[in-house]
Parts: C-alpha cells; structure tokens; sequence
C-alpha cells in the first residue's frame, strides 16, 4: 500500500501538468470569445494556428510525462507500472477530446493548421517542467485524492463539455508567452550572484532597525488580523497549527495584505522544508500529506536558485566564524573599552574656599584642563549565564582647586590615582543560582551600584562617559557609602527580564563590602576594618515606575569616613557632597588640638523614576545619613535631587538632562560648643547637558555644573564648570 501511495505521489506532478494545460483552455474560454466578438477574421487565424501547437504540446506533455526518471529512481517496479498507465490514460483521453473539439477549425482553414508558431513550440516545455510557477492557479483542477483510474474520465468530461472553438482559441491563452516563460526558467540559470546576495541582505536587515521581530506563534488565534472568513485562514492554521513555519509582527500581526519579494517567499519555503524534514526524521511524517510533500516538491523546485543562494551564504557564515574562533583572543573573553577626553573649566569667582587647613585657596586659580580616562573591561562568561569582570583603569583626571569641597567632582574625576598608571579596578564574579538568583563575589574596588540597582537608569553609567556629567548626577550618594570586597545577593521576585522596559524587575539585594578586605593588619582584614553592609528593596509595579528603598550600616575607621566608594583617606573630601559633611566637621579627619575618631553611620534612602512616555523620564532621591561620632556625639547629612531626561532628543541615542538637588551636606551636629561650630547656607548643584551621539562608538557632550554657596558657605562664590566631553567606546 506505501508503495502505491509514494508512487502517486511522485507521478502526481505529470498527471497535474497535463491537466493544467487542458483546464487552463476551458477558463479562457470566455475571455476569448469577448475577443472575438471584437475581430472575427482574428480570431479565426489564431484558432487555425494554436490548435496545431495544442497537438504538439501534448505530445511533449506525453513523452516527458513517459520518460521521467526521477519517477523510476524512487518508486518500484509496481508503483512505475502504475505510474506510466495513469500517464497514457490521461494523455490518451486528453489527445481525443482536443483533436475531435479542433476538426472543424482545421477544416475551415487548412493553411493556417498547417503552420505551427515556434513561439508556440518554445512556451511548452517550460510549462510542462515548471507547472507551479507558468501555470495561473485559477487555472487548476483539484483532483480528488481517491483511485487514479477515475482521472481520465474527469479530463475527459471537462473537455468534452466545452464547445470546440472555445477549445481552440483558447488553447494560445493556457500557453505562457515566450518571453515570460523562458524568462522565469532562465532565471536561475542567469542569475547574478551579486544582486542575489544585495537582495537577501537587503531582506535579511528588513525591520531591524525598529526591532520588528517576533517568535514563533502556535496558534492562527495569536495574529489579531487573520480571521476565519479570510480565504487563507485554513492555509495559515495548517502552516502555524501544523508545522510551525510561521511568525508574525511585535503588535500580533501578519499582515497578510503586504507584498513580499521572493526572497522571502524562499527563505520561508526553506524554514517549512526544515520542519517537514524534522518531522519525517522524528517518525511524525504522518502529520504531512501526500498532497503537501508534493507541493513543497515543486515549490523546493521552482525557488531552487535562491535556497541554493541562502545555503551559499549561511556557508559563508560558517566559515567566516570558524575563522574568527580560530583566531579570536579567547573563547570565553570578550574586551570592551571606553576613552574619555574632557576639556573644563572653572569660571567660578575670585573669593576663595577653606581648606582643611583654613587656607583659603582662590577659585580664580583654576585654568582650564584637558584630561582623560581610559578603561578597559574584560568580560569573561563560562557559561553563558555568569560574568568575570576585570577592568584595568588609567587617568589623569584630577579636580579643580577648589579646597576641601568635593561638590562639582566630574565622573572621569573618580580614579583611583591621576598619575597615569595602569591600576586594576573593578574585579569580580557574577553568577546565578536557578533563575532569580544573582550572587556577586567582590574582589575588588566594587561598589553598591555593581549589585544592585541605583535607579536612575538614564544617568547611571557607573561612572563612565554616557550617563551624567557629575559624579552627583548619577546615583543617591549613600550608595558612595563604603566598596571593596566582599559579597552581594540580588533576588528578583517576577523574574528577569520579563518587563522589557529600561527598569528591571521587583527585587530584595543585600550585601556586605569591606574596604581593606586584603590587610592582615591589626583593624583592617574582612571583617575587623572598614565596612558597610546594605539592604535595597526595589518594586516594578509596570514598565514604567521604579521604586526602592534602601538601608546603608558603616562603621570607618579614623579619617575613612565619606561619599568615598571605600576609598578612606587615599581620597580626602570623596567623590560628592560638601568638604564638611565629608570630614563631618573635621571630627572623622582630626585637626590641630584634636585627634580624629572613629564613626559608625545609618543611613536612609528613598528613590524614584518615572517614565512619563518614552522620552520624558522623571526621577530623583532623598538621603539621611546618621553618623554617630565615636565619643563626640551625632551628626546628620541629608542630600536630594530630582532629575530629567529626555532620551532620543533630536536622534536615537541622544540625551538630554537636567539635575537639580543638594549635594550631601552637615545638617545637625552633636558635639561641644567648641567643635560644632559650621556654617548651613543652602549649596544647590544644577547641571544640565546634552550627549549627542555621533555613531554607535562616539559620543560629544556638552554642558554646564553650577554649585552655588560652596561647602554650604554663602561667604564662596559660586562654582561654574563649563564641560566638552568626548567619549569612545569600543
């Protein structure tokens, strides 16, 4: 019985040309006559002269029908009897029905019968080889599936109702025309390998830019736009539900009205090849029928150049990575970089700020610099989920004289040393546990902001060059509250990246950092020096809020304690707020008189940012800081800011941004009469810029930090840092 079945099925394709060519005559019947009524003496000519090349088009149907040896090769000797009968019988019962209908047509014009077109001649073979792609499908008869004797009485019914002129001159019209027909069987042939591969990358990079794809739907349900009354409704739910062969637009759309290129009809011809391929090698061949494996036969045949042309490139491909994976760095590394150039200056005024030492120091000092940074990031993933980072960092980005303030500090300001040496960074493992679970192990100079979120996700860069001018402008600056080394936990409970927006998903990170981790010294060491230890809980009710909450423990050791990333006393006044909030009045630091001392400090942090439409994002923060000055009393620090962004403004990558806020500031403090003594004025940082992105790599930002009433004392004027920052990243 399969026998019997494969051979029908390969026979199938000849059986269905010669039916093509004889229904094709009956449909066109009456365009013809129309044409007729128009020229008669025409219409005569052309009957005389298509009927002869109707005969001998059949003879050529039936002699490429007889002689096929793809049928011989696949099929056995039974199925091979079956197949060559089936072909006689339908070409016998065609021949008679069209040689009886064309007598009299003959008859009437002997000369004209007699003289066969060779254009006539030269459109036959083609349609014969080619059924699918020169045969009009309204001209198709659906042929029943049942037994394959019943198919020569049903040609020959079909010819037989027709009038015999009708046969006649309609026998030119089942005919392609010369030109068209040669030009399609010629196609593959000519083809230029050069416009091929234009017109597939061409398709390859449509919807791209927009992001316009989407998976594989399962159900015809899931495209918002076919309906059942579609008159392709069952085609799709048979390639979707069926075979799986089939996807749709990001909106759940398919957008079936739209025009595609037969590079496309071939690229999703050859992705219903392959899962009709897999479903026959898995034994689940039964989910395709006699009738689809022959359709996609032909199909496979007609678009042969441009699957072949696919297959070249995806070869191409290969060997290409074969060559890169020979030659790349490292299998599991890969390198990113960025440079940063600045050139700033302080237009600030000529009466000066206090020193640690009470010298006053003349902002008028300052001239105008160009500095840099250069980092590079080695990334290393063994198993595709994980993540080694190791960042090498070199700079000569010092701040401005502007005494023991650090308000107005810039991001490529924040480096370990400014001399021009190559120093190793940040250094730590990032790695899951199941699929909520983010663990971090710090090894060194990390920072709160390594694990869990700051956000503010348009103005955080980690300190790098595509976020904020201001180290300020980036983050809360309790998250500048102790770093090292040490341990983070990041849980999130929705899992990951399930929103698909600029915020991450509702979590619960907690950590604990030490900042001499790596001294055996007495008072230093993992867990007996300087640390933090810090809890955030962050909630992402949709895709456009982010909020979290967050608590900061520190304890520091003499002149350690700052808005310092860990750094201590190696960074005297730290990356942000006011030189006395810093120093808390000099108490951590010590002075003339007065012996530095030790500090333990909770703070409190609040921050929000709201995506009002994709491009204006609002955000900002609140933070309190208690610091308990060891055998002096207590002291309080409060900073806030609100920012603005407005991300694409004028191109995609653009940004523009706005941050108005407190820097850390010495509120309240505790202590004797003697050693509380310091000034409040209100001291506002407001920075605005506008990062214009070049190209994918460069990026040149301008902009402006203007901090009035420096280290909150109205007796300074103001600081203004006027900025050109250029960076490349790679």
């Amino acid at each position: 019985m399969s026998k019997f079945l494969w051979s029908y099925l390969l026979i199938s394709p000849a059986v269905l040309g010669a039916t093509l060519v004889v229904s094709s005559s009956a449909m066109a019947a009456d365009a013809q006559q129309a044409a007729d009524a128009v020229n008669p003496a025409v219409a005569k000519a052309e009957t005389a002269e298509t009927s002869e090349a109707k005969l001998n088009a059949l003879a050529a149907v039936s002699e490429t029908t007889a002689a096929s040896e793809p049928v011989e090769e696949i099929s056995q000797v039974a199925g091979s009897e079956t197949q060559a009968a089936v072909a006689d019988l339908a070409t016998a019962a065609t021949e008679s029905a069209i040689v009886g209908a064309n007598t009299a047509p003959a008859e009437a014009e002997p000369q004209a019968a007699s003289q066969p077109t060779s254009e006539s001649l030269a459109a036959v073979e083609p349609t014969v080889a080619q059924p699918v792609e020169n045969s009009a499908p309204a001209a198709q008869v659906e042929i029943p599936a049942p037994a394959a004797t019943a198919l020569p009485e049903q040609i020959g019914a079909v010819q037989l109702e027709t009038p015999a002129p009708a046969v006649a001159e309609s026998a030119e019209q089942s005919l392609p025309q010369p030109a068209e027909s040669l030009a399609q069987t010629a196609a593959p042939q000519e083809q230029n390998p050069a416009a091929t591969l234009e017109q597939l990358n061409e398709y390859s990079s449509e919807g791209a830019a927009s992001g316009e794809t989407q998976g594989q739907v399962t159900s015809v349900s899931q495209l918002s736009d076919v309906r059942p009354t579609d008159w392709a409704f069952q085609a799709l739910q048979s390639l979707v539900e069926r075979y799986g062969c089939i996807a749709g637009y990001p909106d759940g759309t398919f957008r079936g009205n739209r025009a595609m290129t037969r590079y496309e009809f071939a690229a999703g011809l050859n992705a219903c090849l392959d899962k009709v391929s897999e479903l026959i090698r898995g034994g689940t061949g039964n989910f395709a029928t006699r009738d689809d494996l022959a359709a996609l036969q032909r199909l496979q045949e007609e678009f042969a150049a441009e699957l072949a042309t696919l297959r070249g490139r995806v070869d191409a491909l290969e060997a290409r990575t074969s060559e890169l994976e020979a030659n790349q760095f490292s299998t599991t590394t890969k390198l990113t970089g960025e440079a940063i150039f600045a050139l700033s200056d302080d237009f600030g005024g000529n009466v000066g700020l206090f020193g640690t030492d009470e010298r006053r120091i003349g902002s008028d000092n300052n001239e105008a610099v160009f500095q840099q940074r250069v980092r590079l990031n080695l990334n290393t993933s063994f198993t595709g989920r994980d993540l080694l980072l190791t960042r090498l960092q070199v700079g000569n980005g010092g701040n401005f004289n502007l005494g023991a303030t650090s308000e107005g500090t810039q991001t490529w300001n924040v480096v370990g040393r400014t001399d021009n040496v190559v120093a190793l960074d940040t250094l730590l493992y990032k790695f899951p546990v199941g699929q909520r679970l983010n663990v971090t192990l710090a090894a060194n100079n990390v920072v709160w902001d390594d694990i869990m979120p700051t956000v503010n996700p348009y103005f955080e860069d980690f300190d790098g060059g595509n976020g904020s001018l201001s180290a300020f402008g980036q983050r809360n600056p309790i998250y500048r509250l102790g770093g090292g080394a040490g341990i983070g936990f990041d849980y999130a409970f929705g899992g990951r990246g399930l929103l698909g927006g600029v915020f991450g998903p509702t979590s619960l990170s907690f950590g604990y950092l030490a900042s001499n981790a790596a001294s055996p010294a007495r008072g230093a060491g993992l867990t007996n020096g300087d640390y933090t230890a810090m809890g955030q809980l962050t909630f992402t009710p949709g895709r456009n809020l982010q909020v979290a909450f967050n608590y900061n423990h520190g304890y520091f050791n003499r002149g350690n304690f700052g808005f310092d990333n860990g750094f201590g006393a190696s960074v005297p006044g730290g990356f942000t707020g006011t030189g006395v909030a810093n120093s808390l009045n000099g108490l951590n630091e010590g002075f003339d008189g007065f012996r530095a001392r030790k500090v333990v400090s909770n703070s409190y942090g609040a921050q929000a940012s709201l995506r009002l439409s994709p491009r204006f994002i609002l955000g900002g923060w609140a933070g309190l800081t208690n610091a308990r000055i060891l055998g002096i009393g207590d002291a309080r620090i409060w900073n806030y800011a609100v920012t603005l962004a407005l991300p694409d403004l004028g191109k995609e990558g653009n940004l523009l941004g706005f941050v108005v806020g407190r820097e850390p500031y010495l509120d309240k403090l505790e202590a004797a009469s003697s050693l509380r003594s310091f000034r409040n004025d209100d001291s506002y940082h407001v920075e605005g810029f506008y990062k214009f992105q070049l190209s994918d790599n460069i990026s040149v930002t301008p902009g402006v930090i203007w901090v009035t009433n420096p280290n909150q004392n109205d007796q300074n004027d103001d600081i203004i840092i006027g900025t050109l920052r250029t960076t490349f990243t790679f």
